[in-house]
């Protein structure tokens, strides 16, 4: 993927956030801090839009397929 240059305003504690990220080595550089929050929105909005497709579809899902997922996710966060 190619990189284009652009130019960005934050508000300063945002920027702020991000370079202390960088300080501590949890990301490399401010813009890939920046270029992984943008990733991380969309995948959110792509997943957003799939449920909302889903829901669509096939309806909300029953107490007990919630109940499933609860169950299911909170085995893969240990």
């Amino acid at each position: 993927m190619s990189r284009q240059k652009i130019v960005i305003a934050l508000d300063a504690e945002i920027l702020e956030h991000a370079r202390a990220q960088v300080r501590l080595k949890r990301s490399s550089s401010v813009s890939a801090f920046i270029s992984a929050a943008v990733t991380s929105q969309l995948e959110a909005d792509a997943m957003r839009r799939l449920v909302e497709e889903l829901r669509r579809e096939h309806g909300k899902p029953s107490r007990k397929a919630r109940a499933w997922a609860r169950a299911v996710l909170r085995k893969g966060s240990r």
